[in-house]
């Protein structure tokens, strides 16, 4: 079953790789650029297909040369380390086939919108919303990621009630989108005078950028109103009404954008934010469609589900969801994320693995 979808997708790759030379491809950029992504996700699978192929033809010849009764005994018996060497390599490159073969997220490319809100514990919740902002921020810039601020709602103590931001780069999404939830912090706050710790949450939400020709949206149904920034003032105060508030009617979503300085560009970017939340929406109710669909381990991504704990007292970062629990929360909280990521990683692949052997 699994050669015969390789060779189904290295007879599809040949086809793109004549397709994309043809002059009148190239002249089409939306089909040139479809096909070039087509091509690009194809291109690992193949690569290691085509290794499998030559190494199990390695293995035959060496298999050969075993069986040559006029052969040497000492050639034969490099032959026999050499088939030797060669099955042991089959094997792992049969299972990384597997794990290349698993559906990829459509997705995961894509550039992300995040969102950060105050949760429960009033001005600590702000406080750590400017912290998670912060290691977000560091963490993006460590994987060459670029951060754009869309909305700021701050406070006069420097903590955020609200933020969004877009995340660019290439697999920003697949990096970032086991970031939504609840994110609680125990910790003394400032404001303590008895030193109690105090426990306080703050709601993130990761939502993969939309293209404007995947979702319909009929621009008399949306009502654009300009107005100023919400923000605690100071540096972020918006003297003039360059700030822009969407309210798209049929579905009651309100986007504002204030960080820019003219109010096209935040009309710009507030309608980006729409689209993203429309395509949000659309694939929820896809989702909900289909009964079989599995719910990983590593969580559904609701807002409400609690995921992660940052204990500064014991200086620890636990996710529930796949029980991981690190004790360098000053390095995590200074964008050294990986170590959580890449197991979350870990484990939805390998959800997604078992649902292909469980035919899901």
């Amino acid at each position: 079953m699994i050669f015969e979808k390789l060779s189904r997708a290295e007879d599809r790759y040949r086809e793109i790789e004549q397709m994309i030379t043809l002059p009148e491809v190239v002249s089409n950029n939306k089909e040139y650029s479809k096909l070039m992504k087509e091509y690009k996700s194809l291109t690992p699978v193949i690569e290691k297909y085509r290794e499998y192929k030559d190494t199990q033809k390695a293995a035959s010849e060496a298999e050969e040369m075993m069986r040559d009764s006029a052969l040497e005994p000492e050639l034969r018996e490099m032959a026999e380390e050499e088939y030797k060497s060669e099955k042991e390599r089959l094997d792992v490159l049969f299972d990384e086939l597997r794990i290349l073969l698993i559906p990829k997220d459509p997705n995961d490319s894509r550039n992300v919108i995040v969102e950060i809100r105050q949760g429960a514990g009033g001005e600590e919740a702000a406080l750590f919303g400017a912290d998670l902002y912060r290691m977000y921020s560091m963490y993006a810039a460590s994987q060459g990621f670029k951060t754009e601020v869309t909305v700021l709602n701050d406070t006069e103590l420097g903590g955020i009630k609200e933020i969004g931001f877009m995340v660019i780069g290439e697999g920003a999404y697949s990096k970032f989108k086991f970031e939504s939830g609840v994110h609680r912090v125990q910790r003394i706050p400032v404001t303590e005078s008895n030193g109690r710790i105090q426990t306080s949450t703050v709601t993130v939400a990761v939502l993969p950028e939309a293209e404007d020709v995947e979702v319909e949206v009929n621009p008399a149904d949306i009502k654009i109103e300009s107005c100023k920034s919400s923000g605690a003032g100071g540096q972020h105060i918006n003297k003039t009404e360059s700030a822009v508030r969407l309210t798209h009617k049929p579905t009651g979503i309100v986007i504002e954008c204030d960080q820019e300085r003219s109010q096209l560009q935040n009309k710009e970017k507030a309608l980006k934010i729409l689209y993203t939340k429309l395509y949000d929406m659309k694939q929820r109710e896809q989702d909900e469609l289909i009964a079989s669909t599995r719910k990983s381990q590593v969580g559904s991504g609701d807002r409400s589900e609690k995921i992660r704990t940052y204990n500064y007292p014991q200086s620890r970062v636990t996710d529930h969801r796949i029980n991981k629990t690190v004790f360098n929360l000053s390095a995590f909280l200074n964008g050294d994320m990986d170590e959580i990521i890449m197991d979350l990683i870990a484990q939805d692949t390998a959800e997604r693995l078992k649902g292909e052997n469980n035919g899901v």
